[in-house]
């Protein structure tokens, strides 16, 4: 198994914390090779509902190589008080299966190393809950996609398509 410093994807070369597993787990390790939709989420906002579309593009192209990544965050103020109760509401509301990270921040000096990675190659914060970084199988993005952007929206489909 590689170590952290053995990633050869700069993006993907961070450990962070899953939702419910308190050991950090390395991205490079995990994701490798997939084509990658980060997305900062949140529990009481506007675009909550598409948790379930994000499932629906999880489930549909999943066994191709896709994985949807969560990343919970405050930093507009609308999330849960704590993982555990960010994790019973996307299991309970959505049926969320796809992986999730601790809650974090995903914007300024405050955000994980992750994000700083994404914001730094892609030139984009996060506007607001739910913007979309797609990244090809070489972990470079190649996109990011608006709030209002839904994830079964056909150019997002289009393009996560022509990365598989």
């Amino acid at each position: 198994m590689p170590t952290q410093a053995a990633c050869e994807i700069p993006l993907l070369n961070h450990a962070l914390l899953p939702l419910t597993n308190p050991q950090p787990q390395n991205l490079c390790e995990l994701y490798a090779g997939k084509v990658i939709l980060a997305v900062n989420t949140a529990s009481a906002c506007g675009f909550t509902p598409q948790f379930k579309e994000l499932e629906t593009l999880y489930q549909k192209y999943k066994d191709k190589g896709l994985v949807v990544l969560g990343f919970p965050s405050n930093d507009f103020f609308q999330e849960q008080k704590d993982d555990k109760s960010v994790a019973e509401f996307c299991h309970l509301n959505y049926g969320v299966t796809f992986p999730m990270f601790s809650k974090t921040s995903v914007r300024g000096k405050t955000a994980n190393p992750f994000y700083q990675a994404l914001i730094t190659e892609s030139g984009k914060s996060p506007k607001w809950n739910f913007y979309k970084y797609l990244i090809d199988r070489q972990g470079k993005v190649v996109n990011t996609f608006a709030s209002t952007t839904k994830p079964l929206d056909s150019e997002i489909e289009k393009q996560i398509q022509s990365l598989l």
